[in-house]
């Protein structure tokens, strides 16, 4: 099977000059050949979304947003057709690949809403004064998304983009490029007009095609943060509005009156869902004081995980053998491995859920995004050493406190350097309409990609300030 593009509201298939061959994470089959965008691919893409936004741009909002009502109804409807996508070409369990649909199907959600959010504003500011602001589309927009969630991310970006008016352009990671062009489909069959979203396959070289051309005038990115830093760096460069998202160390506070439970199975989840591989995964347990009982029942938690069956699989075997290099380094050092996720041996690429205890602060462990299922322990005697630890952190997407006090909560929440708390909630996501970003070096850029932020992003304001002369004492409206 090959994988292609999605230009100007149909499948584009010509001979690429490059190609690469993709297997499922799952188990090893063959998922087909992926053809890469070469100059001529990515030139129709950008003029067909140009032409596109000529028309796009001047459809009234309440109209922009039909076909998204559309699509959400038929995403919902083949849920179980695009899961299984995102399974077999992420390596997520069904379970997992659904909740992220659903979760990105909130954002076209939160952009059919646009109607009632984008009336502007009106005041009069003096006697015979008006000023009023008005929000336009930009132009022809670009987002390049991670492997963890072939459709989520997408979700996050272009719904509220091209509802603002704008057209787009999404550049998937080449390693889950089947379950865009299922969302490309759908958009079709909902009634979005050609051009006003297409789907180019590539790799770093497309991603600087589409930076460097003016023709685009903004970009999104989520990815790792050294990535998200350069992607940014020339984004801004080439004079387009560019938000990229990093990485992250999540750091996940314990202290002693903490719920025994609850704590366990909700840091476990936070660590070892979509094994590990998302942003707001747990990272670091700081555990304060004696935290003893909570930390034998994490590890119980852990070792009831069965790879393949409640533990998804790692996106690629170079991945896999990164995690488990960490795994041989930190028993080397002479870290604790309380639950050791190595030896795995069935088909695919799975590493077990590990737990690393009696950790030294500025190890790898505690401060690299391994980006697996790996839970590092530092054991600290106050809250605020714990504090400390999190401050310098150069990442700063989440960090969760678990307790049963809301002094200890409140404390926690007010000094923690990061965009996203959760207070007994390992995976502190918002909800729409608050903004998905973290701080520090996990993003580059202002604002947040979903949300009320999302919507300023993707837009530019228009103030006019109008002023009348008084009329006669005697006219014709008298």
């Amino acid at each position: 099977m090959n994988i292609t593009h999605w230009i100007d509201g149909k499948q584009y298939e010509s001979i690429p000059p490059r190609t690469r061959t993709l297997y499922s994470p799952r188990d090893g089959a063959s998922l087909g050949t992926l053809f890469l965008a070469d100059e001529t691919a990515c030139e129709l893409a950008i003029l067909s979304a140009q032409r596109a936004f000529e028309t796009w741009s001047k459809v009234p909002v309440k109209e922009r947003v039909q076909p998204l009502f559309r699509f959400k109804q038929l995403c919902e409807q083949h849920l179980d057709d695009l899961a299984e996508s995102v399974s077999k070409e992420s390596g997520k369990l069904p379970a997992e690949a659904r909740a992220g649909i659903e979760k990105g199907l909130e954002c076209v959600e939160f952009a059919t809403s646009l109607p009632q959010l984008l009336p502007g504003q009106l005041l009069e500011v003096s006697r015979g004064v008006d000023c009023q602001s008005r929000s336009f589309p930009l132009g022809v927009c670009a987002g390049i998304t991670p492997f963890n969630f072939p459709a989520m991310v997408p979700l996050w970006m272009f719904p509220l983009s091209i509802a603002c008016g704008n057209t787009f352009i999404l550049k998937p990671s080449e390693q889950v490029p089947s379950t865009p062009l299922l969302l490309a489909e759908l958009l079709a069959e909902a009634g979005l007009p050609p051009g006003v979203f297409n789907v180019l396959q590539g790799d770093r070289e497309i991603v600087e095609r589409l930076l460097d051309d003016p023709r685009i005038v903004a970009a999104a990115f989520v990815g790792s943060s050294p990535v998200a830093r350069a992607v940014q760096e020339r984004g801004t460069l080439a004079g387009k509005r560019t938000l990229a998202l990093g990485g992250a160390k999540n750091h996940l506070i314990v202290v002693p009156d903490a719920t025994i439970s609850l704590t366990a199975k909700n840091v476990v989840a936070s660590a070892t869902g979509c094994a590990g591989q998302r942003c707001m995964a747990a990272s670091v347990l700081l555990a304060v004081g004696d935290c003893e009982e909570i930390l034998a029942a994490i590890e119980a938690e852990m070792k009831l995980l069965v790879p393949g069956e409640s533990l998804g699989a790692i996106i690629s075997l170079a991945a896999k053998e990164r995690i488990v290099g960490y795994l041989d380094r930190a028993e080397a050092s002479g870290a604790q491995l309380r639950v050791d996720g190595r030896g795995i041996t069935r088909p695919g690429n799975y590493v077990g859920p590990s737990l690393i205890d009696h950790v030294t602060p500025g190890s790898p462990w505690a401060t690299d995004e391994i980006f697996g299922p790996v839970l590092t322990v530092l054991r600290v005697k106050t809250l605020d050493e714990a504090l400390a630890i999190e401050n310098a952190s150069p990442f700063g997407n989440a960090c969760s406190i678990y307790t049963t006090s809301g002094q200890v909560a409140r404390y926690v929440e007010e000094r923690a350097s990061a965009g996203m708390i959760g207070v007994n909630i390992g995976v502190p996501v918002p909800r729409e309409p608050f903004g998905f970003g973290g701080w520090n070096a996990s993003r580059f850029g202002m604002g947040d990609i979903t949300g009320t932020d999302g919507i300023r992003f993707w837009t530019k304001t228009k103030k006019t300030t109008t002023k009348w002369s008084s009329p006669a004492k005697e006219s014709w409206m008298s």
